[in-house]
């Protein structure tokens, strides 16, 4: 077996053990070692892109990527309740493996994005 270029790459092929949630032939799900939230699964596709903007270059991928991140809601029992589905895009935005990855977010009341330290929904009037 060849030497994986990232950590992602080595789950995938099975050297790093994860706790697998779900798998298709062009996706991995596995839960994240370090959750930020009471369901926390990481979606990667198995053809290594940067970021999601990489991945947008092959629609039919990323659309597997939302998919399965789908599934992974259905399995985890957050689809009524709800779940975010977040990509985070190069260093600012807290990206550290550069593997695009799909975060997969449920479980409980999920708080707001960013900076935002006011009280109530920001968007309400």
């Amino acid at each position: 077996m060849s030497e994986a270029e990232n950590l992602f790459e080595r789950i995938i092929a099975r050297e790093i053990p994860a706790d697998i949630v779900h798998e298709t032939p062009n996706t991995l799900a596995f839960r994240d070692i370090n959750p930020q939230a009471k369901t926390h699964v990481l979606v990667v596709p198995k053809t290594r892109y940067r970021n999601v903007a990489e991945l947008a270059a092959e629609p039919e991928l990323l659309a597997e990527v939302i998919t399965t991140a789908r599934a992974v809601a259905e399995l985890e029992g957050i689809v009524d309740s709800g779940y975010r589905v977040v990509f985070n895009t190069e260093r600012d935005a807290g990206q550290t493996v550069f593997h695009v990855h799909a975060h997969v977010l449920g479980g409980e009341q999920l708080g707001f994005f960013g900076r935002y330290e006011g009280r109530g929904n920001p968007h309400d009037g």
